[in-house]
């Protein structure tokens, strides 16, 4: 059967939108050439919110029906924000359109077609904390021995399930190639997997990867359905592609297979969720899926300065694995990005700090401000500083550092040392014990009340349980090295370095973050002698953030403390990217993975691309308070021309001056620093930033 395609006599002078008027060339030609499989490259802060906006308009002015179009993205806020837009270029909200994530979409399908798959249009929704509760069931129905060892924790066992879900890999493949320490118990894992599929269906009910996972089911298996569908969207937008996974790739694909209108737009630069099982081959591998690509640029950056550009066009070029593109910017220009070595991490911090009060001074809003990392443990002592200097923050992505339930864990252990009649200390340690419960936790504190050191404890005689006897027996291991030791810092490393890391590593997925946070938590202990006073000084610190909150300091009043991962998408005036060492930025284990190194070069062109008119680049020379450990800047910044940046010497006003160990010749400015030392506080309101060396 031939096809004949009848072409629409649209006429742009017709509309109520001035397309030509709103829209830069390069977003003007997505918008009305769009047809067909399309790839939008669309760099970091280019529009392309605006270009998918005005390309949904042109479709229904053209005639297109709502219901024929279906908008795929990644959060409901994006999809809510797109259409909103719409509703205002056109004067009306447009009904019937499918807009939304790809689980929400999923989900309004599934609702209909269901009964296709064996589960009724009433189906439960799983969230995560009802599907640890359900493997939890399982666990308890198979009758796993979980005391013989440290067992995978619900959540951890779910992480490994979704995992496997997303990636279109097995169970043992994911187990093997991510969490190869429990490997020996791969059988029982996926004994426990298997169990919590058939218990889901037998309870009709989804998780969040069932609902992407049955709908593309229903489409590879029910032909008659995939047609009517893939007929219906007429015209399919997906955001943010290269953040799909290989699930979210092929739905596509089968929704796009009748009329080939689909158009993707996102930036392989910008791809970072590997993680999350997100595949940057979906967006690099598009024109050979699809034939007949029209591929599209947006190169024109309306978010920062020429200089700050410069340095992401430099990043960037290093990756293989990329579609070329140079960003241009439509700003003026402005300073280039400083580079500032500091001798440590505290040093570090109290730059960060002091320029940001006088980037307030200067007029910046401190809401406009944000100081990005790579992982979330690099924050810590800049976070101890800025509660000493009264500057209010607000953390993304995750608690304040000591909010954090593992670091919370290490202080109260440091409490028992140092007060063995802190009940409350007690039970929480306790409560972390394989094989303790309440009523067992109860009995060992009334059996060590009165008395008066650790050593005496240790000497108490306890009958329990075989389970409860266990996890007594791993503590007391705990207990003995702490026991010998007095300086906080090796207190720390005591704890992290026995039976609580496998604690960790079977509880949390995230695991490696988390005894990358201790780490940090016991380098920051090395500047304390004194127990008691770092115990204070956390306690106080604690307790100060509390009374912050509730202080109420309006949001405009807060600078933006965030991982990077959690920064994308967004945007200030001035932004300060730290620790930028090697083995932290590009961390050291990103390196042992295939792309890694890649994926880390985008993480930088990511931070670098967040700013608007200021951009500091900060490192560490030596790690620790006082050890001789030299670290090297990243290789991102090495691999950079010297050229592109401002290259900044600090000075502390109490020591000689820091000097980096690389680019030593360079004098360039130097910025005297004032020390807030740990007991004294000193007034940094008149604090002056001297801008070459014949100032001091």
């Amino acid at each position: 059967m031939k096809e004949f395609v009848l072409q629409d006599d649209f006429d742009l002078s017709q509309s109520t939108i001035d397309f030509k008027k709103e829209l830069n060339p390069q977003q003007l030609e997505v918008v009305l050439n769009g047809d067909g499989p399309a790839l939008v490259l669309a760099g970091a802060g280019s529009g392309k919110t605006r270009t998918i906006t005005y390309r949904v308009a042109y479709l229904l002015e053209r005639g297109v029906s709502a219901d024929n179009i279906l908008l795929v993205t990644f959060t409901n806020k994006a999809a809510k924000e797109m259409l909103s837009r719409v509703e205002g270029l056109l004067g009306r909200y447009p009904v019937g359109l499918w807009g939304g994530t790809f689980h929400s979409i999923a989900n309004r399908l599934l609702r209909k077609y269901a009964r296709e798959l064996g589960y009724t249009s009433s189906f439960t929704i799983l969230d995560q904390e009802d599907a640890k509760s359900l493997i939890k069931v399982c666990i308890k129905v198979l009758n796993v021995d979980t005391s013989e060892r440290r067992f995978p924790s619900p959540a951890k066992l779910h992480g490994m399930i979704s995992y496997s879900m997303n990636s279109g890999g097995t169970l043992r493949e994911v187990i093997e190639g991510r969490y190869s320490n429990f490997k020996e118990i791969i059988p029982i894992i996926e004994r426990i997997a298997e169990l919590y599929h058939i218990r889901k269906r037998e309870a009709d009910a989804m998780d969040f990867d069932d609902l992407l996972l049955k709908l593309r089911e229903l489409l590879y298996t029910r032909e008659n359905i995939r047609q009517q569908l893939a007929h219906q969207f007429e015209y399919i937008l997906v955001d943010e592609y290269q953040d799909t996974n290989v699930v979210q790739a092929e739905i596509v694909r089968q929704l796009a297979a009748e009329h080939g209108n689909i158009l993707v737009v996102g930036d392989d630069a910008q791809s970072i969720y590997s993680f999350r099982a997100a595949e940057i081959k979906n967006i690099l591998g598009f024109p050979q899926t699809y034939n007949e690509t029209k591929t599209f640029r947006l190169t024109i950056n309306y978010r920062s300065s020429p200089e700050i550009l410069a340095v992401a066009n430099e990043s960037i070029i290093k990756n293989r694995e990329q579609f070329k593109k140079e960003l241009t910017t439509v700003r003026d220009g402005l300073e280039r990005p400083n580079l500032v070595p500091a001798s440590n991490s505290n040093q570090e911090a109290q730059y960060i700090a002091q320029r940001i009060l006088v980037l307030r001074d200067e007029g910046i809003p401190l809401s406009e401000i944000a100081v990005l990392f790579r992982a979330a443990y690099h924050s810590q002592t800049l976070e101890f500083e800025l509660m000493k200097r009264d500057i209010p923050y607000e953390y993304r992505g995750g608690l304040k550092f000591f909010e954090r339930a593992h670091v919370k864990d290490i202080v109260t252990h440091l409490r028992i040392k140092q007060n063995p009649k802190d009940e409350v200390a007690w039970m929480r340690v306790l409560g972390l014990l394989s094989g303790v419960g309440l009523v067992t936790a109860q009995k060992i504190i009334s059996l060590i009340k009165g008395v008066e050191s650790l050593e005496e404890i240790l000497k108490v005689e306890m009958k329990f349980g075989k389970r409860a006897q266990a996890g007594w027996a791993t503590l007391l291991r705990t207990l003995t090295k702490l026991a010998a030791e007095e300086m906080p810092s090796d207190l720390i490393r005591a704890v992290i370095g026995g039976d609580y890391r496998d604690y960790v590593e079977a509880e949390y997925p995230d695991f490696m973050d988390r005894l990358d946070d201790l780490e940090q938590f016991a380098l920051f202990a090395e500047g304390y002698k004194s127990l008691t006073t770092f115990l204070d000084e956390v306690s106080l610190s604690a307790d100060y953030g509390a009374v912050r909150e509730q202080g109420g300091h309006d949001d405009a009043e807060k600078i933006v403390l965030s991982t990077i991962h959690q920064a994308k998408g967004l945007e200030w005036d001035a932004v300060f990217v730290m620790h930028l060492i090697d083995g932290k930025f590009p961390i050291g284990r990103a390196l042992e993975e295939k792309g890694g190194l890649e994926e880390e070069r985008r993480l930088f062109y990511v931070a670098t691309t967040r700013a608007r008119k200021q951009l500091f680049y900060t490192y560490p020379i030596t790690s620790g308070y006082d050890t001789l450990m030299i670290g090297q800047p990243s290789q991102f910044l090495q691999e950079l021309p010297d050229d592109l940046f401002e290259q900044v010497r600090l000075k502390a006003a109490y020591t000689a001056p820091s000097r980096s160990r690389w680019n030593d010749g360079d004098e360039g400015p130097t910025i005297v620093l004032n020390d807030i030392g740990e007991r004294e506080e000193k007034d940094v309101s008149s604090m002056s930033f001297l801008r070459n060396v014949d100032d001091l």
